[in-house]
């Protein structure tokens, strides 16, 4: 009887095997998902078929009309007013630390702050000797590049937690323009002399620059000058509030590149622990260049260099891992390579392994500060473009790293200010000899780990360096090179244990790994400006790509309710005999409007094959008229007899849709058109108010037809069975599409 009930009214039959389950989960309107295919529907609430229903009507706002000139005006005179309250506001904005020392808790804060900066402080010195190798410069360089960013950060940084200085990428990226100035300026880039020599090539050229200016000094003024330009874009980033270059920064893409470059430095600093005297290779496929000349040069290692570097993996890696495993235990880490250095520079100076084993060793590294001095404006045009690579990684990592801290510690922090405050610590430094900094994060999350309240404990960093730039640097003057290579190496461990994350990550997002991949080979094999650019370049292709070819279904009604989902999703939902409920998952723009199409007509039916057969059986019939033998008439009579089609309503879901384009404005005018042509209405719901601009911009319907635009699907479809039922069961479109 159920069954009769529901074929009297219209509505096609549920599941024969859940007539009888009056306990069937279709009573419920918890969703379960569908292990089958199914298209069954349920009966819909009988009284609605054909009773008239209520019509949503919505006043729009009425927009205002913008007079640009006033508002141009206003801002001027906001910007241009000057007075006490803003002049303030704008010094305490740029400078945050006049808002919060003022309020700093003694008692709370210093006690971490102190240890905290101890700490950093103490695992700053031997990085940052070991970076300014890979940033081809001399230790004394990296000290004062550490020092300088943890003062001027203290000033102007926002973040309580983040610590900023030399970043092992970074120094990639410079040394990697270093070198190839150097050898455009004729210095040979293969060994490290006081003096380098003048390729005969650029002879007149040069003479005069290496008269005042040695390999050291020049390819300092190198690093400082690409700083200096990274540091003006970051403000100038900043200023116009451009920080939205960041989100092509995926985290994907972000971990691929840094594993990618993890290679790089781990190739570049593999002579270091051979004792190999080989020139760095610049360019497309440096690292494969690189592997080929050390191979090509294996017989020349030194044994000396080789065995050290052997003694301090195995006391670094280890140690290393202790401390990961014992973090939560540890009030602070274990300062190992301190203790490394430390071991290493007092055997090197005792055993005279530079004298008696030729050993390559860090050198005379002066104390106290030099003069400063400006960058090489000549430069800027020969380095520009590799700053904005450099420019773009360390304003997104600071910026990311900066954020993800004050979230989890529930404090705020200004993204604009922190560009502003990574910006001067590099133009300020590039004056002081210095290269590029950000933040990092595994000094960071020592940082984090050992106490950090607030920024003050960048001065206490900022004083451990200073004592080691006044007294101690000249007593690393025997530390071995290979030790500094295998400190810059072991620091390398977090980026090639990301690795490890790779399964989860397929789990989660096949794209994203893709993602990834692409960036860390491209960025390894490359280069790694070559490699992030591919790797943004192929982020984007992937969003074209998941707009291309986007995820369409029916949907159908969840019992005693107005929502609807996807029949091929959920099981025992309702679909009413006639209408189909379509819903495309994706903005509708010239890229997937073909894909819309093909999908609708795929899921409903193609009105252009329909149209097609309603006009082969047009002309047989007036073909059949034409006949003279009444025997053959009534055969085509008969022939041409059909039944009439179920569908006359097709309800295009368009909450997914974002925006239209004149693209995907005309593909909808295009299929109402074919479907209107077969008596099949199509009317869109749920329109966002963009999208209900672009259509009434484009046309899309005349001002008595604007009816055909629903607030939700459900108006639609009850809208779509009041006015077929007003037509009577007549389909002015039946045909039958048999073939011949």
């Amino acid at each position: 009887m159920a069954s009769e009930s529901k074929e009297e009214n219209g509505l096609s039959p549920t599941d024969p095997s859940e007539e009888n389950d009056q306990d069937s989960p279709q009573s419920r309107i918890h969703l379960e998902p569908q292990k089958e295919s199914s298209t069954d529907s349920k009966h819909l609430r009988t009284n609605d078929q054909y009773s008239p229903h209520f019509r949503l009507h919505i006043e729009p706002q009425e927009k205002s009309k913008i007079d640009f000139k006033q508002v141009v005006i206003k801002k001027l005179q906001k910007t241009c007013q000057c007075s006490a309250t803003k002049a303030k506001s704008v010094i305490f904005g740029f400078l945050p630390v006049l808002q919060w020392l003022p309020k700093y808790d003694l008692k709370k804060n210093i006690l971490g702050d102190v240890m905290s900066g101890l700490i950093v402080g103490i695992l700053l010195v031997p990085q940052s000797i070991a970076y300014s190798l890979l940033a081809g410069q001399e230790p004394i360089y990296g000290l004062y590049t550490s020092f300088f960013a943890s003062i001027i950060y203290f000033l102007l940084g926002t973040s309580r937690h983040i610590s900023v200085g030399i970043f092992g990428i970074l120094c990639l990226m410079i040394g990697e323009v270093v070198d190839r100035e150097l050898y455009k300026a004729g210095y040979d880039t293969a060994h490290i002399p006081s003096l380098g020599a003048v390729s005969n090539n650029s002879m007149s050229l040069n003479d005069t620059l290496h008269l005042t200016c040695d390999r050291s000094c020049y390819a300092i003024i190198v690093g400082s000058t690409v700083t200096f330009v990274a540091g003006v874009y970051q403000v100038a980033m900043g200023f116009f509030q451009v920080g939205f270059v960041s989100v092509y920064l995926s985290d994907s893409l972000l971990s691929g590149f840094l594993t990618g470059a993890s290679f790089t430095i781990l190739t570049s600093q593999a002579k270091y622990l051979l004792g190999l005297r080989i020139p760095r290779s610049n360019g497309v496929g440096s690292l494969i260049t690189t592997w080929i000349l050390i191979f090509k040069n294996i017989h020349k290692t030194n044994v000396c260099d080789l065995v050290t570097s052997l003694l301090c993996l195995l006391v670094l890696v280890p140690t290393k891992e202790l401390n990961e495993h014992f973090k939560s235990k540890l009030k602070a880490p274990i300062p190992t390579e301190l203790f490394v250095v430390i071991a290493a520079t007092l055997a090197s100076h005792f055993g005279k392994l530079n004298e008696n084993y030729n050993s390559s060793i860090a050198g005379h590294i002066p104390t106290g500060f030099m003069p400063p001095n400006a960058p090489d404006w000549n430069l800027i045009p020969s380095v520009a473009i590799d700053a904005i690579a450099i420019s773009i990684i360390g304003f997104a990592i600071t910026v990311s790293l900066s954020e993800m801290f004050a979230k989890k510690h529930g404090y705020t922090v200004k993204a604009n200010q922190e560009m502003y405050a990574i910006g001067f610590c590099n133009i300020i430094p590039a004056f002081f000899h210095c290269f590029t900094t950000s933040a990092a994060l595994a000094k960071t999350l020592v940082k984090e780990s050992t106490g950090c309240q607030t920024q003050l404990s960048g001065v206490i960093t900022a004083l451990v360096l200073l004592l080691v730039l006044l007294v101690i640097a000249p007593l690393f003057y025997s530390l071995q090179k290979c030790v500094l290579g295998v400190i810059t190496i072991v620091n390398l461990r977090g980026a090639l244990h990301k690795f490890k994350d790779l399964p989860q990550m397929w789990k989660l997002s096949k794209m994203d790994t893709v993602i990834w991949f692409v960036t860390m080979l491209s960025s390894a094999l490359l280069s790694t400006e070559i490699g992030l650019l591919v790797g943004v370049c192929f982020s984007m292709f992937c969003v074209i790509l998941r707009t291309q070819k986007p995820k369409s279904s029916l949907l159908g009604l969840v019992e005693d309710s107005e929502t609807f989902e996807p029949i091929s999703v959920y099981q025992n939902l309702q679909t009413k005999p006639g209408i189909k409920i379509f819903q495309f998952v994706a903005p509708l723009y010239y890229i997937n409007k073909e894909c819309f199409k093909s999908s609708l007509y795929k899921q409903t039916l193609n009105p252009v094959l329909i149209k097609a057969a309603q006009k082969k059986a047009e002309k047989r019939k007036i073909k059949a008229e034409t006949a003279t033998f009444s025997g053959s008439q009534d055969e085509v009579s008969v022939h041409l007899s059909h039944d009439p089609l179920e569908l006359h309503t097709i309800v295009i879901d368009c909450s997914a849709i974002q925006f239209l384009d004149t693209a995907g404005i005309h593909t909808l005018k295009e299929v109402r058109r074919d479907y209107e042509a077969i008596g099949i209405q199509v009317l869109l719901a749920q329109c966002n108010p963009s999208v209900r601009d672009s259509l009434a911009g484009g046309e899309y319907c005349k001002k008595e037809e604007e009816n055909l635009l629903f607030y939700s699907v459900y108006e639609a479809m009850l809208y779509a069975m009041e006015s077929q039922s007003q037509k009577g069961t007549s389909f002015p479109n039946g045909l039958n599409l048999s073939s011949d």
